[in-house]
This record gives structure tokens, sequence and C-alpha cells, in this order.
């Protein structure tokens, strides 16, 4: 009774490490029979095969085009880095998605992808080489202006400092002329609006860039008392108007004048005098006859009248 039994543990089975056979999986070749979705290129080549005006042809292509309007929406968000607006080039890249859904033939065996994608990418770059300029440039000048950025980056890299002109005309095998020409039509791609807020600094004290640029023409007033001047002296004698065009048009002396005229110098001096203070009385009252004569008329200012006098 004292005594135990043991029951002894059967021994674990071990197996060649060779011996051991893993069944493969078994897939089925039909994925339709799992209820996976058609392809882009099955859903194209099915609408392909319908009559035209059939009313499946148009539920497929928005289909089509919904599935694929993300990718359309990523290359054009890429292409927006560049300068573009975003909902512009999404509109550029949806609009040449439809038309790549409508183009593509399922009978060639290419992916839709393969096929929508090289066509959204050249709709953005027909849209950035014409509409995104401000001004019209050839279009040699517009492919050459991105030969030349390309060139500044690699140089830079290269040399550690921007290049010049004559380096990037080696590096594209061009002229000096082409490359500042290039550099000038450049400066066309954006354009400032007069309405934009200055950066204010030392020089330039900010506001609206329109203040900012040009100022009156100095030359205004004198161009308004030459035609003046030629009104008035239309009325002076010959002799008079001879002696105001030699010795200020001409710049002849008095001297000069006299012997040209068989007159006296002092005879000279005085017709000077004398026609100068004349066209000087003529010209403040004919401006004072027009202020007096416009001043109690309703809706014209004084210095209107005396500047349809002085165009006329």
């Amino acid at each position: 009774m004292g005594a135990t039994s043991t029951l002894a543990r059967p021994a674990a089975l071990s197996l060649p490490r060779a011996a051991v056979i893993v069944a493969p999986l078994e897939i089925p070749l039909d994925v339709a029979e799992l209820g996976a979705p058609p392809t882009s290129e099955e859903l194209l080549r099915r609408r392909c095969n319908l009559p035209i005006g059939h009313p499946d042809r148009a539920t497929i292509r928005a289909e089509v085009v919904e599935a694929h309007l993300p990718m359309a929406r990523r290359l054009a968000r890429r292409y927006a880095a560049a300068g573009g607006l975003s909902e512009d080039l999404a509109q550029v890249a949806a609009l040449a998605l439809v038309k790549a859904v409508d183009a593509y033939d399922p009978h060639r065996q290419v992916p839709f992808v393969g096929y929508a994608v090289p066509t959204i990418i050249g709709a953005l770059k027909r849209y950035f080489r014409d509409s995104t300029w401000a001004m019209r440039v050839p279009r040699g000048t517009k492919t050459m202006v991105l030969q030349l950025r390309t060139a500044t980056d690699d140089l830079s890299q290269l040399r550690g400092r921007p290049p010049t002109p004559t380096e990037l005309a080696a590096h594209l095998r061009v002229r000096v002329e082409d490359v500042w020409a290039v550099t000038l039509a450049a400066q066309a791609y954006r354009l400032e609006s007069l309405d934009a807020a200055r950066m204010r600094d030392d020089d330039h004290p900010g506001g609206d860039t329109l203040v900012a640029l040009g100022a009156i023409e100095a030359r205004y007033a004198q161009i308004d008392d030459e035609l003046a001047v030629g009104a008035v002296m239309a009325g002076l004698p010959a002799r008079e108007r001879r002696i105001l065009t030699m010795r200020f048009y001409d710049e002849m002396t008095q001297a000069s004048i006299a012997a040209e005229l068989g007159l006296s110098q002092m005879h000279v001096s005085r017709l000077l005098r004398q026609t100068l203070t004349r066209l000087r009385l003529d010209l403040v009252g004919n401006e004072a006859e027009l202020l007096l004569s416009t001043a109690g008329r309703p809706g014209s200012a004084p210095g209107e009248a005396v500047a349809r006098r002085r165009s006329a």
C-alpha cells in the first residue's frame, strides 16, 4: 500500500525539419466570386460596348471620373507650389480627367491610370504655359525661362555662388544677350498689383504701390504756358515775333539782333521790354477774364475754364 505508482508520459513526437510540409493557400482566380468591384478598365470596356445614347454610358462615365478625382487633385496640388491657384488647377485637372475618360480606348490594353496621368499633367503644363503669365511672351522664351531657372540652381550648387550671365550663357549654349532678355522676360510672369501694400523701410514709407509710382509731370505747367504764349504771340506784329524768336529760340544777343535787323541795340532792348510786358498783360488778362466769366456759373470751377482756354 505504501508504494506509489507513477504513470509514464508518452515521448514527444519529433519529426525531421524537412518533413514539415505547409500546404499552399488556394486563392480563387476569379475575384468576381468574392464580390470585388470592377476595375476602371472593365467599366470603360463595358461602356465602350454600349450603344451611343445608352443611359448606362453616362453613369459609368461619372463613376470612373468620381473614382479618380482624388488622383487629379493630388496632381493639381503638386503644381500649386509653382505659383498657380489651387482652385484653378483643380478645375484644369478635373476637366483633363473627364477628357481622358472620353478618349480612353480599352482595346489597347493600357491601364487607365497610365493614360490619365500624362493627360492631366499635360493639361496642367499647358495651363501654366498659356494662362499664368501676366503678359504674353513667345513660347520659346517661356521654355528658356524654365531652362534658365534650372541652370541657375545647378550652377549655384556646383560653384557655391550665383552664376554670372556669362556662365549661364555658356552652360545653355546661348548668347549673353539672350540670357539678359530671358531674365527681363521672367519679370513678366507675375506683376505686382497697383493696390498692393508696400513694405515699410527707410527708403519706402509704405502705403499703396500706386502712390509710390511716378509723380506729377513737372513739365505739364510748362506745356500749358507754351500753348498759351503761342496763342498770344499770334496777335503780335511780325517784327516783334521775329525779335522774340531770335532772342529766346535762337539765343542771339541784342547786339546780334540789332545788326540783323538794322536797328540800334537800345531800340531792340526797348522793343523786347515792350513786347514782353504786352505778353504778360495779355496772358494775365485773359486768364482773369475767364475766371470772372465762370465765377458765377454753376457746376464750373475757375481752374477748368483756364485749362480749357489753354488747351484751345
